[in-house]
């Protein structure tokens, strides 16, 4: 094979965002999340629990899923970077865990609408979710080799636009082809396809295979333009691999800058991941909005994430990630504060006629804002990130900012779910996101805008 130009390999790079963004827009968020929600909330409603009650109960089981997958990806993602980093290659891992992602987002398919195995739909998603973020470790490791310092706060941004297109792409597919509504029919009034029973819910089931099928296609780019620079192996094993972990974790306190912004991003990409995995059930459970009308809300979340990301890399370019993340994070604080304050009934804790669709709208426009500050505030996190990434150890570095943003990963949902189970509500139940991302917001203030790459 010959010389791979550096655009083909950074275009390479880009369509692992396409191929795995459905898994977070499709399944985490406007898809099997609310047809998780909404087949529980029946399964508890069955067994006796008014619908508040039956509410809370399907939100607190997916909050445990969530925290249970985040502790899991947190307290791996460090160790399985440096050991990467002793190795000196990343693609072998990427492909593994590429693996992980096909077969655990396939096996949702078997998840049954009546909810005799909601378990099994939990822990196939989870087999996919481990999958696709520890994958991302690696490709995010790949990012300081694909441009200069001042170059990859554009790439990154690109990166996201292209994967939010994608993301956007495959819900509409999902939407106008498979996805039933109430009437059995699909969005634009098709019967889906395949085949597919909408009496047995076939179409909402079917979005686990479809985002299988798609990763596995739209991954060949990335594996036939994409390959390691060539690294010197700083060791063998897991031995070796700990060793490097530990001095990396030890240096910390001599990198003030890199701590604070560990900390920091630990909380609000906490909050960030709270939000996303509880905006479409939210809508289900508090709006009452079917699931269909969670994926045309994710449509035009998911195109708003994909214009930000792309203005926001520009503008991290021109200004730098920091600013970029502290504007980012005061948007999604009140986006926050209008959630929480809003249901069917009121907006901001102010009554609103029986009936009104401006709950509606509102929560609409609260979804532009939460897909586009959402998808800058990632882009321009994983730009500040390789401003304080050790040029010899990258995965292992990002390794760590895996940890930051999964360690406490169960936090927000744990939170959810405590809050939810304590005031039976599943509106009440958001708030803790709102704190995470100011204490998070004021922990940048020790963080240096050009970074710390000192070892």
């Amino acid at each position: 094979m010959g010389e791979i130009s550096a655009k083909k390999r950074i275009w390479g790079w880009f369509f692992f965002d396409w191929a795995s963004q459905p898994y977070h827009t499709l399944l985490v968020t406007f898809v099997f999340g609310p047809f998780f929600a909404s087949v529980a909330t029946g399964h508890f409603a069955a067994q006796g629990l008014d619908e508040m009650a039956a509410d809370a109960q399907a939100q607190s089981l997916w909050s445990a899923c969530l925290t249970i997958t985040g502790l899991i990806i947190g307290f791996g993602a460090p160790v399985l970077g440096a050991m990467a980093d002793t190795a000196g290659k990343r693609l072998p891992w990427i492909a593994g865990f590429s693996v992980l992602y096909v077969l655990g987002s396939a096996g949702i398919w078997w998840m049954q609408p009546d909810g005799s195995n909601l378990y099994w739909g939990l822990i196939t998603f989870g087999i996919g979710f481990i999958g696709a973020e520890y994958a991302l470790i690696f490709i995010n490791a790949q990012l300081p080799s694909l441009g200069t310092r001042e170059e990859v706060g554009k790439i990154s941004g690109s990166g996201f636009a292209f994967g939010y297109a994608g993301g956007l792409t495959a819900l509409i597919l999902m939407l106008v082809f498979f996805l039933e509504q109430p009437n059995g029919k699909t969005l634009v009034g098709f019967d889906p396809a395949l085949g597919l029973d909408p009496a047995l819910r076939e179409g909402a089931r079917f979005v686990g295979p479809f985002v299988a099928i798609w990763f596995a296609l739209f991954m060949v780019p990335y594996f036939l333009w994409v390959r390691d620079r060539p690294v010197a192996r700083r060791g063998r094993g897991m031995g070796d691999a700990l060793r490097l972990l530990g001095r990396s974790v030890a240096n910390l306190r001599h990198r003030l800058s890199l701590s604070a912004y560990l900390g920091s991003s630990m909380l609000y990409r906490d909050a960030l991941n709270g939000l996303y995995g509880f905006g479409g059930t939210y809508a289900l459970l508090v709006l009452n909005w079917s699931i269909v009308q969670v994926g045309v809300f994710g449509i035009i979340g998911a195109f708003a994430a994909a214009v930000f990301s792309w203005v926001g890399g520009r503008l991290d370019s021109r200004l730098g990630p920091k600013p970029v993340i502290i504007g980012s994070i005061l948007g999604l604080m009140a986006v926050c504060v209008v959630v929480v304050s809003m249901n069917r009934e009121q907006i901001l804790w102010i009554p609103i006629a029986e009936g009104s669709v401006l709950p509606d709208r509102v929560f609409l426009f609260c979804g532009v804002l939460i897909g586009g500050l959402g998808g800058v505030l990632q882009s321009a996190s994983r730009s500040l990130m390789v401003r304080h990434t050790d040029p010899e150890a990258p995965t292992e570095s990002f390794g760590l900012y895996g940890l930051s943003g999964r360690a406490t990963a169960f936090l927000a949902p744990a939170l959810v779910w405590l809050v939810t189970e304590m005031s039976g509500n599943a509106r009440i139940g958001i708030t803790p996101v709102i704190g995470l991302f100011l204490v998070g917001l004021l922990l940048l203030r020790w963080v240096q805008a050009e970074g710390d790459q000192t070892i």
